[in-house]
């Protein structure tokens, strides 16, 4: 099981929560089962920074894998994933970088001007991008048999489509296609087995896909802006045949 950021809750007593649903809940489970889940996670946008040490120390208890940045194995598969999406409209940075270069959407707040909840060093910001950190990837021997779990999606597809039609700021119209550049021209020079997303929670209600294909690899987009669990199935010895099921 794949679980792709935008976890935690904005109200009440998140380290509660993560401690109960994230950590205890997954431990609980692979006691009393005779095929334990195998639960790999990666932290959101939405999702506070000052919070990473409680999924780093679940990693360690061994209630999931943490993967951000990290590569773990599945069988004779690899999981590997990343956090960070391009500069958002949204305050919170924690996980911003910009993309291929120091370029900011019209609406969007540039990464070192928002706010962060761990101690950040807003001048590296400047001089850091997601193309960066994709290219410590990039020659890694396995990666075509390697499922990635991004968070944001590959740019000018359907997985990265808001709903911001007719939306101008200073005159100027809102781009509808919000994914990064980095993640897709990465998916299409190195071709992982497959790449999971999230982060653009009404895409699919927008385009109605939730699956598109770059090259060989299958990519996923596995939100949803409604009430119910976006749950995609997949078999990784048979990528032909992906559903999606929204569980109430």
């Amino acid at each position: 099981m794949f679980l792709g950021g935008d976890l935690l809750p904005r109200r009440g007593d998140v380290s509660a929560f993560i401690e109960k649903w994230l950590i205890d809940t997954p431990l609980s489970l692979r006691e009393r089962s005779s095929r334990p889940t195998e639960l790999f996670v990666i932290m959101g946008n939405d999702d506070p920074r000052s919070y990473e040490p409680l999924f780093i120390k679940g990693h360690e208890k061994g209630a999931f894998r943490y993967v951000h940045m990290a590569k773990e194995p599945l069988g004779d598969l690899f999981v590997r994933g990343y956090s960070y999406v391009p500069p958002s409209p949204f305050m919170l940075k924690d996980w911003e970088r910009y993309d291929v270069s120091r370029f900011t959407s019209v609406g969007c707040i540039p990464p070192e001007e928002g706010i962060f909840t761990t101690e950040t060093d807003r001048r590296s910001l400047l001089f850091e991008t997601i193309k960066q950190d994709l290219a410590t990837m990039e020659d890694d021997p396995d990666i075509d048999r390697t499922l990635f779990l991004f968070h944001a999606p590959p740019s000018d597809t359907c997985l990265d489509r808001v709903d911001m039609d007719g939306v101008m700021v200073d005159q100027a119209p809102m781009d509808l296609h919000v994914g990064s550049l980095a993640v897709r021209e990465f998916i299409e020079k190195r071709q992982p087995l497959l790449s999971m997303h999230g982060h653009i929670h009404e895409s699919t209600r927008m385009t109605g896909k939730f699956l598109e294909r770059l090259g060989r690899t299958p990519c996923l987009n596995g939100a949803n802006d409604g009430p119910e669990l976006s749950f995609i199935r997949f078999e990784t010895d048979d990528l032909s045949n992906i559903e999606r099921t929204l569980v109430p």
